[in-house]
């Protein structure tokens, strides 16, 4: 089914872009990098603007609401990730499957068969079984303890991920994947402006601009938000598989963590991987 490949290519391209986050964060701050990618993501979907108009004015409101939920859900996690070990809010970070597929089944009244149960359970189990590194790397990295709002944030951060999934599915039923993309974006950079000035906060536009981790971030995003837009529109589309087939990410960040960053454990991670696929064949068959 399409919107099987859809989503697919949204976690993949997910994965994918949290290391082009990550180069593009040596070079530039948060709020920098957040303002910037927006800003020129938004350039990238203007020739939408004929076809973004037209909404009923309440999905004005509506839209905004989601440009909140998600402003927020990465202003949560960038601190969260600025304060806490990686592993540790990988770990968190998980709980945001949890809580879409309790808001699917739930809020959108979706039947939670045994397949996908089974595969949220697998694939639950794969990404925390990734987290537990072995003896020797733990030794290696030591301990380090963390603030318990940083951890309040993280989960912050994931249940507001899991509510713009939600709308995401909620909203396709009655505006196009261009309308939604359009605005979202328009908002969403319009908050981070907002925050920028009311904040007072510093921002060397010139340097962010040439930083190309940041133009190739915007892309990235453009095209994996689109790809999940169309995707939830489409009728046969479910939450709670959806939620399992954006976990593909993690093998991406597994293998380009392993030949790009030399991060070591590769087969640790890989078997998990293995696990994490097996969660995502189960829970589409």
């Amino acid at each position: 089914m399409l919107w099987i490949f859809l989503v697919l290519l949204y976690g993949v391209l997910k994965g994918v872009r949290e290391i082009v986050k990550k180069k593009a964060l040596e070079k530039n701050s948060t709020i920098e990098v957040l303002f910037m990618y927006t800003f020129l993501s938004f350039l990238i979907v203007l020739p939408d603007t004929k076809a973004a108009m037209g909404m009923e004015p309440k999905f004005y409101l509506y839209v905004a609401a989601k440009s909140f939920v998600i402003f927020l859900a990465w202003m949560f996690s960038f601190k969260a990730i600025k304060k806490m070990p990686i592993s540790l809010y990988g770990v968190l970070d998980l709980s945001r499957v949890l809580f879409a597929t309790l808001l699917g089944v739930f809020v959108m009244q979706e039947a939670l068969g045994f397949g996908q149960t089974v595969g949220l359970i697998l694939v639950s189990a794969g990404l925390l079984l990734l987290k537990y590194k072995p003896r020797s790397a733990r030794e290696e990295a030591g301990t380090q303890g963390v603030e318990a709002k940083y951890v309040v944030m993280s989960f912050a951060s994931c249940i507001l991920n899991a509510i713009s999934g939600l709308l995401d599915k909620i909203l396709m039923k009655e505006i196009s994947s261009a309308q939604l993309q359009f605005w979202y974006m328009l908002f969403l950079v319009l908050m981070y402006f907002l925050f920028i000035v009311a904040s007072r906060t510093a921002v060397d536009l010139k340097s962010v601009a040439r930083n190309q981790w940041v133009w190739l971030l915007s892309i990235l995003f453009v095209i994996a938000d689109r790809a999940l837009f169309i995707a939830n529109g489409m009728p046969g589309s479910r939450i709670t598989v959806m939620t399992l087939l954006k976990q593909a990410g993690c093998v991406v960040t597994i293998l380009v963590g392993r030949y790009l960053f030399k991060e070591k454990n590769t087969a640790h991670k890989m078997v998990c991987a293995a696990v994490i696929i097996a969660g995502i064949v189960v829970a589409v068959v």
